[in-house]
């Protein structure tokens, strides 16, 4: 069987500021059978661009992603709003243009969240992946919302020797996070995710878990403040073997 060629679309934050999720990433996808690229012409998607209401950007950024990305069988990325970004709105955004139009719309049918590719595309599980934690999950609101990605990271998951998954109370409640609303609206933003943060502790859980490492960094920050024990993984990490190293905010 020939092996689907996928590029790895890393995301902003991962590049800047947890490669270690990328490097997941490749090497769960690898493992699943796939040929991962990581195209060297890739930037930023355009969502803070577009969530800004900076129209113009947004459809630039768009047009110069889907021409880096359109070359490979599948794109996938470990990011709920990312991958919405391209998969739900390059089309809607780029619609009015007749060119790049049915390029956006091509580029979205074959983008997919990571944990969804893995679970519903490839079929895969991890094999001999062991933690021994208990974990709860934080279901990220583009992801659920915009992508349906619920049960899917579960699955993975529940493949993953001597771990543990615990409820947690309003997980599909935003963290606050919400990219540049925490800039905006900070009050606010505060005090959602100082909820979210009660709601993680009183799991009782080791680890916090989701797909999106802007949620996490936003929740993981709130938790270290508030001296929570908690420590904050993606959930790629787990899956491909590496929940074993520095937590999201620790020294690596």
């Amino acid at each position: 069987m020939t092996r689907p060629r996928v590029a790895l679309f890393v995301t902003c934050l991962v590049d800047l500021i947890r490669p270690r999720i990328g490097f997941a990433s490749i090497a769960a996808l690898e493992a699943a059978g796939c040929e991962v690229i990581v195209p060297e012409a890739q930037t930023c998607c355009g969502q803070p661009a577009l969530n800004s209401g900076d129209r113009k950007t947004a459809e630039d950024l768009a047009r110069r992603t889907i021409a880096a990305l359109e070359p490979y069988d599948h794109v996938v990325i470990p990011s709920g709003s990312c991958a919405a970004t391209i998969r739900v709105h390059y089309p809607e955004i780029l619609e009015h243009d007749a060119s790049w139009g049915p390029r956006a719309a091509a580029l979205a049918a074959r983008t997919y969240e990571i944990m969804a590719y893995l679970d519903e595309v490839r079929g895969w599980k991890p094999d001999g992946v062991a933690l021994p934690a208990t974990a709860t999950y934080h279901d990220s609101c583009s992801g659920l919302r915009e992508l349906g990605i619920k049960r899917q990271p579960r699955r993975l998951l529940a493949a993953v020797d001597g771990l543990a998954l615990r409820p947690l109370d309003g997980a599909e409640t935003c963290c606050g996070f919400g990219g540049t609303f925490c800039v905006k609206y900070p009050a606010i933003s505060n005090a959602i995710v100082g909820e979210k943060a009660a709601a993680i502790d009183a799991t009782g859980a080791d680890l916090l878990l989701a797909g999106d490492l802007g949620c996490l960094m936003n929740m993981a920050g709130k938790l270290h403040r508030d001296g929570s024990p908690v420590r904050a993984f993606h959930a790629i990490e787990l899956v491909a073997g590496m929940g074993d190293g520095p937590a999201i905010g620790e020294d690596a």
